[in-house]
């Protein structure tokens, strides 16, 4: 089977002109990403050299598949801390098992985008609204910061929910270490500034640099302020984990979690540059490009990875023309382990925090929720009880509750279509939802109804129930009922024969039953079914306004 891979398509057609822009945007990128990949892999639980390897290997093999110019691939916050809040009981504080963990479930990562890739199952990232990770990445954001405040004010934190965080820190305070707090903070004011001014330059590449030459210099540690610590130089032993068959059902549902979060995020980023540059966005291939990062990065001893926002928009920011700039972020990389990672180990851990708290900033869309207490109060519902999710059942539970409500959402709205009342529009043969236009005007004696979605076995009763209601508040009752399928493509067999039923019942009222516009493949269904009779009569010239016109014909006799 030949792999589709849109980056031999942009080298073949490369122009030379391009190369300075992805350079460029590499090195920049690159800087961006050090302290990320550091910070995310201290969320994770793993050792920092962890965070560098999986963008290292993520980002040697992403751009060789993805189909947008500008999505970076990395670890990102929510997947880090997802990866931490759920190996812990299963490694059993064996830390050489986690890691091994952590690189099993980016490979079961790779597994499933692949399988997704298979199937063309591209679709699926429109199953999470936007709503639910509105509320999920709050829930997120809120939760990171209870993990992250105690290593900022030099004090070892708790391992639980938000609340639980909350409260041990809260608790906690009096073992505040002074100098832990000021070198944190004045990292982290530095970091506020730039992200206002200088919000496309590498500040926390500058900021980690600075730390390390402070650290070093003013010996920090000797007032209790902790450090990173080793980095091992150079590349690990590229191979399979040393994980077991029967880990793979203890990491699956994780892996799941990571898969649909990575799938969403890197489809929204994609969207998003697609919009502003022009092209199109390929889902499917995007499910090809994870695959093929999430097995480099679990092969490579990382841990899962996905197309990261502010990494995206740094690249895009740094002036790329190609997906070509993340392969040299990935080279850049490459040097940094190979010859400068042991200058890391005297990184202080309140600087990293700081990085963290930084970046998972930008996941609290305040504005947001606020938009949608204002726009839709039901939505505004749904992220709300995401967003509690992620803080009172943890990351992995959120993930799925927020997975849950969309398709509980999805099945609302599909089981309860519009059923619109149409009346005429003032000096037309046309006819128009009367709720939505109210000078519409009414026909005497006639009823017209136009269902606005396909009828399937799980809406057909919310059509027939809104239809039979009208009718029946209808004094004096109807001589015509007119079912406009205009707006209904697909009706299966059970919708069929529910609305014989329906027409059987209002015949024996006395009030005939007329379905027009209907769709040839519907019109096939409902004559193969033998119900076309009972509905009037099916062929494909008779309008609204023609079945108007008939009953007035009949009337006026």
């Amino acid at each position: 089977m030949k792999l589709p891979s849109p980056a031999l398509t942009w080298l073949r057609t490369y122009d030379k002109s391009w190369l300075r822009g992805d350079v460029v945007a590499a090195i920049t990128l690159a800087a961006y990403l050090l302290p990320a990949a550091l910070g995310d892999a201290s969320l994770a639980n793993l050792p920092p050299q962890a965070g560098l390897y999986a963008c290292l290997f993520g980002g040697l093999a992403f751009w060789l598949f993805c189909s947008t110019r500008h999505t970076a691939i990395s670890v990102t916050s929510a997947i880090s801390l997802l990866i931490g809040a759920s190996l812990g009981d299963v490694a059993g504080g064996d830390t050489t098992r986690f890691g091994a963990l952590a690189a099993g479930t980016a490979l079961l990562v790779a597994g499933i985008a692949f399988v997704a890739w298979l199937v063309k199952a591209g679709a699926i990232v429109n199953f999470i609204s936007e709503s639910v990770m509105t509320g999920f990445k709050c829930g997120v954001a809120l939760f990171l910061a209870s993990t992250q405040l105690p290593k900022l004010f030099g004090f070892h934190g708790e391992h639980g929910s938000f609340w639980v965080n909350s409260g041990y820190f809260l608790k906690h305070l009096n073992e505040t270490n002074l100098t832990s707090l000021l070198v944190g903070g004045l990292a982290l004011a530095i970091l506020v500034v730039g992200t206002i001014y200088l919000k496309t330059k590498p500040v926390a590449i500058f900021v980690v640099m600075g730390s390390i030459v402070a650290s070093s210099v003013l010996e920090l540690d000797q007032y209790g302020v902790k450090l990173l610590g080793e980095v091992p130089q150079g590349l690990p032993a590229v191979g399979l984990p040393a994980i077991q068959w029967a880990d793979l059902n203890q990491l699956l549902p994780l892996a799941f979690a990571c898969f649909l979060l990575g799938a969403v995020e890197t489809a929204a980023i994609g969207r998003m540059f697609t919009a502003r540059h022009g092209g199109r966005l390929d889902a499917n291939q995007e499910f090809l490009a994870l695959a093929t990062a999430n097995l480099a990065a679990g092969l490579g001893r990382g841990f899962p990875v996905s197309g990261g926002m502010s990494q995206s928009l740094v690249n895009e920011g740094g002036g790329a023309r190609t997906p070509l700039s993340t392969a040299l972020a990935g080279g850049v990389i490459l040097m940094v382990v190979l010859f400068f990672s042991p200058l890391l180990s005297a990184l202080p851990q309140p600087v990293l925090a700081a990085i963290v708290l930084i970046a998972v900033a930008g996941l609290f869309q305040a504005s947001e929720l606020k938009h949608l207490w204002h726009a839709s109060r039901s939505e505004f519902v749904v992220a709300t009880t995401a967003l509690l999710g992620v803080m009172t059942s943890g990351l992995l539970r959120g993930v799925l509750i927020g997975a849950i409500i969309s398709l509980v959402q999805l099945l609302r709205r599909a089981a309860r279509p519009h059923v619109a009342f149409l009346g005429r529009i003032p000096g037309t043969r046309r006819f128009s939802d009367r709720e939505r236009h109210p000078d519409n005007e009414l026909i005497p004696g006639v009823l017209i109804f136009r269902p606005e979605a396909n009828l399937i076995y799980f809406n057909v009763d919310s059509v027939r129930d809104t239809i039979a209601e009208r009718v029946r508040a209808e004094a004096p009752p109807p001589k015509l009922v007119i079912i406009d399928f205009s707006a209904a493509p697909y009706v299966d067999l059970q919708s069929a024969h529910t609305l014989a039923g329906l027409a059987d019942e209002l015949t024996a009222r006395g009030i005939r039953v007329h379905v027009v516009e209907t769709r040839s493949a519907v019109r096939e269904l409902l004559r193969r079914e033998g119900v076309d009779a009972k509905l009037g009569g099916i062929d494909r010239f008779t309008t609204v306004a023609d079945a108007v016109a008939a009953v007035q014909k009949e009337n006026s006799v």
